[in-house]
């Protein structure tokens, strides 16, 4: 793994949020911003009704451990791909090719760990109103195909709400939507998000804060018993680090979940009711 990869590797095993994410705001509606585009994702028919989950995959775009066989999973995830990287237009085209949906996983800044392990375009506090849209417009720019944007760690500026308009702003003018990783339980994001029209919602439970299949399949069946009384949920697993053994357990998700249809996030948007038609959702 080159310097790059081992730091990045660091941040990802530093931020991590625990087993479960924390609570936050409800979600907000879906935006139709004048002259903006429409994502890709949301030319797919509405969703059935019923129980049905979303898995995010994060940390994509270094030729993490997992990357190949995240890819080859038989059902369709979100891929949340860090731009500026070495493979980070590879890793979204493949994702996009082989029906999975991409997004941008954009670095921002942490209460705590070093700048420096956040990668190249970070969003940090002490950055200007416009040099954190620029920063945004270009990492959309480098991930083909995204239709969203999470955050990367984030637990600070995702608690500032200054940072988190000017985010919101871009996603906005871009027609995209934000998915809170919730790497902090006083996340403004998704509160910030419904204030300014921007379609939202947010990560309920981490899948492999320990790498290892057994446990990562523990967390999915914890996904499971979430479904069960919510009718819907969100998790989130990584590449790098043990991400060979994630995808081994997320593989076998269908088996666990019986009866659960797996969607990509702009299609659970849709079936939580973060539409087009300016109705807003409360997360289940």
């Amino acid at each position: 793994m080159n310097k790059l990869g081992l730091i990045l590797a660091m941040a990802v095993a530093f931020g991590a949020g625990g087993r479960v994410a924390a609570s936050g705001p409800s979600p907000s509606p879906l935006p139709t911003p004048t002259g903006a585009p429409a994502p890709v994702a949301s030319k797919s028919p509405a969703p059935l009704p019923g129980k049905a989950t979303a898995i995010v995959i994060d940390d994509f775009g270094n030729g993490m451990d997992g990357t190949e066989q995240m890819m080859e999973l038989p059902f369709p995830i979100t891929v949340a791909v860090m731009p500026f990287l070495p493979t980070s237009e590879k890793d979204a085209e493949e994702a996009f090719y082989k029906g999975h949906e991409v997004i941008v996983h954009m670095p921002m800044e942490p209460f705590t760990g070093r700048k420096s392990w956040l990668g190249p375009g970070a969003i940090t506090c002490d950055l200007k109103d416009e040099e954190i849209r620029e920063r945004v417009r270009k990492a959309v720019d480098s991930v083909p195909h995204a239709v969203g944007i999470s955050n990367h760690m984030g637990s600070k500026a995702t608690s500032d709400e200054r940072v988190m308009e000017n985010i919101l702003h871009v996603c906005r003018e871009r027609g995209l939507y934000f998915l809170d990783s919730h790497t902090n339980y006083r996340s403004i994001a998704g509160k910030t998000a419904a204030k300014m029209g921007v379609p939202s919602t947010d990560n309920q439970l981490f899948l492999d804060d320990v790498k290892d299949a057994a446990l990562v399949r523990k967390q999915l069946l914890q996904l499971a018993k979430l479904v069960e009384v919510r009718g819907t949920g969100i998790a989130i697993g990584h590449v790098g680090t043990g991400g060979k053994k994630t995808a081994e357990a997320v593989r076998q998700a269908p088996e666990l979940l019986p009866g659960v249809r797996f969607l990509r996030m702009s299609e659970m948007l849709r079936l939580r009711g973060i539409g087009g038609n300016g109705q807003s959702a409360q997360t289940p």
